[in-house]
């Protein structure tokens, strides 16, 4: 399972790897398994990108506010609408 941001001048992967389940094996235990941990990987994934991007929103507020060219309100909502 991956993920990919990518920024004008910045780009980063996330990658949380899981194995395939073997379609021979088809019996109910197996998927169930599988199943769990495709929503448990999915989760630390959302996560994991959810952090980076608010860690990146931090860094653009702090940067336009130390630059003096916005507020520091007006660059949060800036912020807010380039990243959701």
């Amino acid at each position: 399972m991956e993920a990919h941001y990518i920024s004008p001048t910045f780009s980063h992967s996330f990658t949380h790897p899981i194995r395939a389940q073997n379609s021979a094996s088809s019996n109910a235990a197996d998927k169930t398994t599988y199943l769990a941990a495709l929503r448990n990987k999915s989760a630390q994934l959302q996560q994991e990108v959810n952090g980076f991007l608010t860690q990146k929103m931090e860094e653009d507020v702090q940067s336009a506010a130390q630059e003096g060219k916005v507020k520091k309100s007006q660059a949060e909502e800036r912020a807010e609408e380039m990243y959701g």
